[in-house]
């Protein structure tokens, strides 16, 4: 336990290096920097902040929940295509889901003029279509290592289905319905193209406006201090909403596929609704995209140059996502087996830099790397280090809710028979926990193939992704050239989804 220790403790200090960059830069704040953030306007901005964090968790948490449920536990119709399509809208950029509603219902937009797409309406539905995919993939992977025996027995001391959802089927996935809800809440506090294009002010936008106007970011650091407390204020209900309550089984993978529950009369609604959450989440966004593929005006990129964008994305993205996944996994084990208050604290420190913007965690491995190993600097090493304490939350929330239904008592036999505790972590824990550390690693992946200012500030020359053309061709409103990486990057995307949402359905017997 002491080299799993040794490696949470590397994990946690290189997650908290955006925040030690802030503390440097707000250690030489003058009086006029903190006026900036003792200003009147910065609590409201905390306000209108707080109030997008709560309306996105909430929004995410049952629409996740509730699709996760569908197409886990029902008889609704092609089961299998949502399981991929509702996962889907993970890959495409928050703000081309945005651009995309005010291009539909925006003033002049396809389907019509709406005027409450602007504001809170308007960012706040476009980050729930954004972030509820956290919510049904980590529920999704809990319902599928969840004994169907629980709710089985259930169901034969008389509880109706609703009975057994609320006193059987929430206990066992509120670690996953937490580690989604925090996810989504982080997002949220981090997001600055959604607001921006919404027109809603949050901090994130005071945040880039100070490193964009002034040549001082002494401002923008603290800024950036104040979005660190709101994550400390997250993760704090998110532990508390966890419970102490948990379901554990003794091995990996189903016994038996569980009984799906009869829709009944309430089939072709259940249909109803998952068919607009993917109607909005993803058919209006790819469906503009197309349409914006093919105007007249739109410069199509040649094939050489897509397939060298999309290997830059492909590899990038799965470097960061097997990274992050073996990362998350001593700081996952650690803060589960050994629940004190600094292993909880170990764990919190690598949800620190989530809500930061980009940008700050860019500067931040920039300033560190140009002073202390600039030979990283610039390199697909540094890139892809970026990209883990960037995204180590979500790899770590697949950790967390696979591990809380693993049995300790499997592991405590594997040592009375002798073996190490790496041993047993690598052939007992990991095996076990392995639907999870998926779940998170595809998380990871997701986010990754969509990352922009990390990308932009830290890539090898000539690394030029997916998302950096996107965000090219829409900064000079190309949109038509936006469209084709855009829409690749949504294809690439797919297979993964599929692999880990349909494959696994089938082969529950290899997971023993």
């Amino acid at each position: 336990m002491r080299l799993v220790a040794a490696a949470a403790v590397l994990v946690a200090s290189a997650a908290l290096l955006p925040l030690v960059y802030l503390l440097v830069r707000a250690a030489g704040a003058d009086e006029s920097s903190w006026d900036v953030v003792l200003d009147g306007r910065t609590l409201e901005l905390v306000g209108r902040t707080a109030l997008l964090v709560a309306v996105v968790t909430a929004g995410s948490t049952v629409v996740g929940v509730g699709m996760a449920w569908l197409v886990e536990r029902t008889d609704l119709p092609a089961r299998r295509v949502f399981a991929v399509a509702a996962a889907l809208p993970l890959v495409i950029p928050s703000y081309v889901t945005a651009l995309a509603l005010l291009a539909a219902v925006g003033p002049g937009g396809l389907l019509g003029s709406a005027g409450w797409v602007f504001g809170l309406p308007g960012a706040g539905l476009a980050l729930v279509l954004a972030t509820y995919p956290y919510v049904f993939l980590l529920c999704s992977a809990a319902l599928r290592r969840m004994d169907p025996a629980l709710e089985e027995a259930a169901r034969t001391l008389g509880r109706t289905r609703a009975q057994v959802f609320r006193q059987v089927t929430l206990p066992v996935l509120r670690p996953s319905i937490a580690g989604g809800a925090v996810l989504a809440a982080l997002y949220a506090l981090s997001d600055f193209g959604v607001v921006s294009l919404m027109r809603y002010d949050a901090l994130t936008r005071a945040v880039f406006q100070q490193y964009r106007s002034l040549f001082d970011r002494t401002p923008a650091a603290l800024l950036g201090l104040v979005l660190v407390t709101l994550t400390a204020l997250v993760l704090l209900l998110e532990a508390r909403s966890r419970g102490k309550g948990r379901v554990r089984r003794s091995a990996a993978g189903a016994d038996r596929p569980a009984q799906l529950a009869p829709l009944g009369r309430w089939r072709l609604p259940a249909l109803a609704v998952a068919l607009a959450v993917v109607a909005v989440a993803l058919v209006v966004p790819v469906g503009v995209l197309v349409s914006w593929s093919l105007r007249d005006s739109a410069v199509l990129p040649e094939a050489g140059e897509l397939l060298g964008w999309a290997w830059h994305s492909v590899v990038g993205s799965g470097l960061a996502a097997v990274v992050a996944m073996v990362a998350a996994l001593p700081v996952a084990v650690l803060a589960s087996r050994r629940p004190r208050r600094a292993t909880a604290l170990l764990e919190r420190a690598t949800y620190a830099s989530n809500a930061l913007p980009g940008i700050v965690i860019a500067l931040s491995l920039v300033f560190f790397a140009t002073r202390v190993l600039p030979a990283v600097y610039q390199t697909l090493a540094l890139l892809v280090f970026a990209y883990v304490v960037r995204f180590l939350p979500q790899a770590m929330a697949g950790a967390h809710s696979a591990l809380t239904r693993v049995d300790p008592d499997l592991e405590r036999a594997a040592r009375g028979l002798g073996a190490s505790p790496a041993r047993v972590l690598a052939k007992v824990t990991a095996p076990l926990m392995a639907p999870g550390l998926l779940a998170g690693a595809t998380l990871v992946f997701l986010s990754t193939m969509k990352e922009l200012p990390v990308t932009l500030l830290l890539r090898p020359i000539g690394f030029d992704t997916l998302a950096t053309e996107v965000w090219t061709a829409t900064g000079v409103s190309s949109y038509g050239t936006a469209a084709v990486p855009a829409l690749t990057l949504i294809a690439l995307s797919a297979p993964v989804v599929w692999f880990l949402q349909v494959r696994p359905r089938g082969t529950l017997a290899e997971d023993r």
